[in-house]
């Protein structure tokens, strides 16, 4: 058996989507499990489309997902022979074959004449099919368009390679994941391969790069399912071996919808922007439409790739569940060694003054605050109060709270004996213990009690672990916030 090659080749007409990113993976998981090639090609026919900070985002979104290639352009922007627009003078060649062959031909029909036979078509109720007014041109009719101005498209020559190949016009192929899958190529009709300004269209450029990069297996979305009918004739056509097609199942929103902007962020960089780690990205993509043999499924992309079986992918659509990536995200984030969270959070960080914390601080802060992180970006909500002098005080934590009689008693209370206290995590344990049942024993709940400190010093009800909090603060800050907290003056 030849070597596994495989390829993924976005179109840089905008961010890398994570749709995109779960055909890059399943693509790079086959070759990984049959130790074969996985190749970059970058599709940018599409000049109008094509954006250079397209380009570097599918590099960088691609390299950040670990999922780096085997073959293809390099970030440093040799994009060499992996790059459709820079294999220009390749393709006419196997146009001129096409043509000797019998297998295309010129056509010289204008927009406005493709758009009247459109217009019969559903005048009649009829799906439209080229009409193939142009396959029969003599040389002479052909010189004369010419003569007027008319520049050829060519097109393929859809009947021809079927009954050249075929027993009918029902055309089949087995796919890798929706197993057999068949269509009547009637239905087709020739389609363009050469545009009349000489740039090469989809269906064409991709068999030829397909069959000259060597690609075995093309893996990709179930919405190439009809382009894959054109480009099986393609290949035969010209000889070249017809590589095995997989089609992968859609990913839709939790509605059902087309998974979209509006259902939070869909392209790589954006969920890297807002605090997803790519191991967890990478893991979670992994499971929509395919699931490990052993059901664990928190594992490296090492492990999805030794386990992953391209015919156990289901066919369906997967539904991109937000809350289900974010709860495989806190879990990546609970797995990170503390000194590498630490740099991951200081970019979410850059409205406090750092230096105002020790190392020490820094690490004790996040070490209490990290448990309920389902992203990175979360962390800036959680810490505010860690930082400066004052703190604000939430209205309604101040309503419901500071304001209530039993909280001034306690915070009162507080500000005279936590000035006595030696300021260690130990200590303070012992001294807040002893000091809750002080007040339990007049009636006031621990809850309480704690509640009122805490709002005094963090303006919240809820948040960090108090012992560390109080420990961050330091002795100093602690007790000017309880103070201000306190209604009569001290």
């Amino acid at each position: 058996m030849s070597e596994v090659r495989v390829r993924i080749a976005p179109s840089p007409s905008g961010n890398l989507h994570v749709g995109t990113a779960r055909t890059a993976l399943f693509n790079y998981l086959f070759a990984k499990k049959n130790n074969g090639k996985f190749v970059l090609r970058i599709e940018d026919t599409d000049a109008e489309r094509t954006s250079q900070e397209y380009v570097d985002n599918i590099f960088d979104s691609l390299k950040a997902l670990g999922l780096n290639w085997d073959e293809g352009p390099d970030v440093g922007g040799n994009y060499g022979p992996y790059t459709q627009s820079e294999r220009f003078d390749i393709y006419p060649k196997y146009i001129q074959e096409l043509l000797d062959k019998g297998f295309a031909y010129e056509c010289f029909c204008t927009p406005e004449e493709l758009e009247a036979e459109k217009e019969e078509a559903t005048a009649n109720k009829k799906a439209y099919v080229y009409s193939k007014k142009c396959e029969n041109l003599t040389e002479e009719e052909k010189a004369k368009l010419r003569a007027e101005g008319r520049k050829p498209a060519i097109r393929f020559n859809i009947a021809k390679a079927q009954k050249a190949f075929h027993d009918s016009s029902i055309l089949k192929f087995d796919d890798l994941v929706k197993g057999e899958l068949q269509m009547d190529t009637d239905l087709i009709g020739d389609f363009v391969i050469m545009k009349s300004n000489g740039a090469p269209t989809y269906n064409y450029a991709v068999v030829i790069d397909d069959a000259l990069m060597k690609i075995t297996h093309v893996i990709r979305g179930e919405d190439h399912i009809s382009n894959t009918y054109k480009q099986i004739l393609i290949f035969e056509a010209l000889g070249f071996d017809v590589p095995r097609f997989g089609h992968l199942g859609m990913i839709l929103a939790p509605d059902r919808s087309k998974l979209s902007k509006r259902h939070g962020a869909t392209a790589v960089s954006d969920f890297v922007e807002q605090g997803y780690l790519t191991e967890a990205l990478v893991n979670f993509v992994a499971l929509l439409g395919w699931a490990p043999s052993d059901g664990e499924e928190v594992k490296p992309v090492e492990a999805i790739a030794a386990d992953f079986r391209i015919g156990e992918i289901s066919s369906s659509n997967s539904i991109f569940e937000y809350d289900k990536l974010k709860w495989m995200n806190s879990h990546y984030i609970k797995m990170l060694p503390m000194d590498t969270l630490k740099e991951m959070l200081k970019p979410y960080l850059t409205q406090y003054d750092l230096t105002e914390l020790t190392d020490e601080q820094f690490t004790k802060m996040v070490e209490i605050t990290r448990e309920p992180l389902t992203l990175l970006s979360d962390i800036t909500d959680a810490v505010p109060y860690f930082f400066g002098q004052d703190v604000a005080i939430d209205p309604e934590v101040q309503a419901k709270v500071l304001d209530l009689e039993d909280s001034q008693k306690v915070l009162n209370d507080f500000v005279e004996k936590a000035q006595t206290w030696d300021w260690t995590e130990e200590n303070l344990h012992n001294k807040l213990e002893e000091f809750r049942g002080t007040w339990k024993e007049q009636g006031i709940k621990p809850k309480a009690t704690m509640w009122a400190i805490r709002a005094a010093v963090s303006g919240r009800t809820r948040g960090a672990d108090m012992i560390g909090l109080l420990e961050v603060l330091g002795k100093e800050r602690t007790i000017h916030r309880a103070k201000r907290s306190c209604k009569v003056s001290r």
